[in-house]
């Protein structure tokens, strides 16, 4: 597959997921992880989420922090990791508006506080296990009964 091709996989399986868990660097070094709602927007490298002003993952961007978007399904995982930063636009907040926003941000994309962090995506990993749940299940079965390895379906990592 073309790095093209392989960008448009990940961009496939981000969509069908969701859901990330973003992680970020604390002041005291640990890793903090929190899940977040990816807004609907093409992926082209950029992860977009909305966020409040005086939260711990806003503060941990504006330090500097490295940033990762785990995914995961019941076939594939994603992980993209890059530079995070966040972005006061109103005219970005309400373009990227929708419902999931206002169930948090009830006031809607002028509620004070509203932000955005963008994950500017330097590298993607996923691990796509083709054919679904039974599949999945029949190779396990097929490794286990044969004694060879667990065939665990694609695996490859991305340059964005």
């Amino acid at each position: 597959m073309t790095n093209e091709d392989e960008q448009a996989k990940v961009a496939r399986l981000i969509k069908e997921a969701r859901i990330a868990m973003l992680t970020t660097v604390s002041g005291d070094g640990s890793l903090v992880s929190r899940p977040m709602g990816v807004q609907d927007v093409d992926f082209d490298g950029d992860l977009w989420f909305f966020a409040e002003e005086g939260s711990h993952k806003v503060h941990e961007v504006e330090g500097g922090s490295p940033a990762n978007a785990a995914f995961a399904d019941s076939t594939a995982w994603v992980s993209v990791s890059g530079r995070a930063e966040v972005v006061r636009d109103l005219a970005k907040i309400k373009e990227l508006w929708g419902t999931s926003a206002e169930a948090w941000f009830p006031d809607g994309p002028e509620t004070p506080g509203v932000v955005l962090v963008v994950l500017h995506g330097e590298t993607a990993e996923y691990w796509h296990a083709k054919g679904g749940r039974l599949t999945t299940a029949f190779s396990l079965v097929k490794a286990k009964v044969t004694g060879e390895r667990y065939d665990g379906g694609e695996n490859e990592t991305v340059r964005l």
